[in-house]
């Protein structure tokens, strides 16, 4: 198990985005529709994309990795069960559980796992896929579905906290190989289920409305392989925008797309940075003064993303004021405040809400990520920090961040992993 030992840094350079997990993980659930194969380009070096791939291996799938692109064909093996030692590690790996259904008529997938930010339900999952003539149940820790055929279905997949992005994937992918049209209606609009449907449609799915709350899929009997390319990673992107805010650096983020950051930049421009695109789309923030607070609420996409709550909490730690955080998404998806708490900051918590009271400075402090992007807060924090920051349990970073200490190295930071 390692460590991070971090320093304040002021940092500047520029930092490039990888492409996006969130999209990679549905999008290799994917091939298990087809028997072709399937070379996916722009894949970040990650643990949940290693444990994906372990998944599809026992599913019957021959993964080979190089350069951040992966070629994937299809073996004889037609197991149906993904392992819970497996799936209990990402909640993303319960995608496997729509094209298992079309493709094999059969499914048994460990219930889903991954970082402590709260229940994650699959009703919505089995209301979708029910809906599309499955019989799904869950029995000793697994969600066990078999189906005769899929058939299309008009389906409804709104609920208390939005749309559902691991839902509208898994109904997505099941509807490409089901009989006849599926309307799916409030579909999740973010970017990774937009880049999924063009996967999709690559592979030869005939898919309309990728993008908006509305999908309409006409099933085909079969699908085939193809090439494609990842988008960026625009949590990443945020990430490093939060640290630019956070350390009062100039950074320059390259590689990402800023029309999917649209949120991010628009509260790094009410705390204080200036914020420059170029014709490269080269992402340029300037803080230019100690920052001003704001309230961010988190909402499904085109919102604010709550895979950056924890990360801009940690710039708020350091505003001229009291900022407000509101968690819709997750409404417990608050464990890194006690963290940022020990290192100085003034944060309370009322259910669903965080009320930040700026500091001056915060002080570095032995700390512990509980989760995937609560420890990439607590780097940014950090990096901020007056004296020495050891954060413990920096294995939840490895699953999102691609060698995240090695690219804040090339801007300046002070930062180094070791054995804990």
């Amino acid at each position: 198990m390692d460590k991070f030992i971090v320093h304040q840094s002021k940092l500047s350079g520029s930092i490039e985005v990888s492409g996006s997990k969130n999209a990679a993980l549905p999008i290799m659930a994917a091939t298990i529709l087809t028997d072709g194969d399937c070379i996916i380009h722009n894949i970040p070096d990650l643990m949940d994309i290693r444990t994906m791939m372990g998944i599809l291996e026992v599913l019957g799938k021959k993964i080979t990795f190089k350069k951040s692109t992966l070629v994937i064909k299809a073996k004889r093996n037609k197991s149906f069960v993904a392992p819970y030692n497996l799936v209990r590690t990402m909640r993303a790996s319960f995608c496997c559980l729509g094209p298992l259904l079309a493709k094999r008529k059969k499914a048994k997938v460990a219930l889903p796992g991954g970082c402590i930010i709260g229940p994650r339900p699959v009703d919505l999952h089995m209301k979708g896929l029910g809906e599309l003539g499955t019989d799904i149940v869950i029995e000793n820790g697994y969600c066990r579905a078999k189906t005769k055929g899929l058939k299309g279905a008009h389906i409804y997949l709104g609920s208390a906290f939005g749309s559902s992005v691991l839902a509208t994937a898994n109904i997505l992918m099941a509807a490409v190989l089901a009989r006849g049209e599926t309307i799916i209606e409030y579909a999740a609009c973010e970017p990774e289920i937009e880049c999924l449907a063009l996967f999709l449609k690559e592979m030869g799915a005939d898919i309309v409305g990728e993008g908006t709350p509305m999908l309409r899929i006409r099933g085909r009997e079969q699908i085939g392989g193809c090439e494609f390319k990842i988008i960026p990673d625009r949590i990443e992107a945020g990430t490093f925008i939060a640290v630019s805010l956070a350390t009062k650096s100039t950074i320059q983020i390259r590689g990402a797309n800023p029309y999917h950051l649209t949120s991010a930049l628009e509260v790094a421009k009410k705390v204080g940075a200036k914020v420059i695109i170029d014709r490269n789309l080269a992402i340029t923030i300037k803080p230019e003064r100690r920052l001003s607070p704001v309230n961010i609420t988190t909402l499904a996409y085109p919102g604010f993303p709550t895979d950056l709550q924890a990360q801009f909490m940690a710039c708020l730690c350091l505003a001229k004021g009291i900022s407000l955080v509101t968690e819709k998404i997750y409404p417990e998806r608050f464990m890194h405040i006690a963290e940022l708490n020990r290192m100085g900051a003034s944060i309370q918590r009322n259910g669903p809400y965080a009320i930040i009271e700026g500091k001056e400075k915060l002080h570095g402090a032995e700390i512990m990520a509980s989760d995937l992007r609560a420890s990439a807060a607590l780097v940014i924090a950090g990096l901020a920090a007056e004296g020495k920051t050891e954060i413990l349990r920096v294995y939840h970073i490895d699953r999102g961040y691609d060698k995240i200490e090695y690219k804040l190295k090339k801007l300046g930071a002070k930062i180094e992993r070791r054995k804990q």
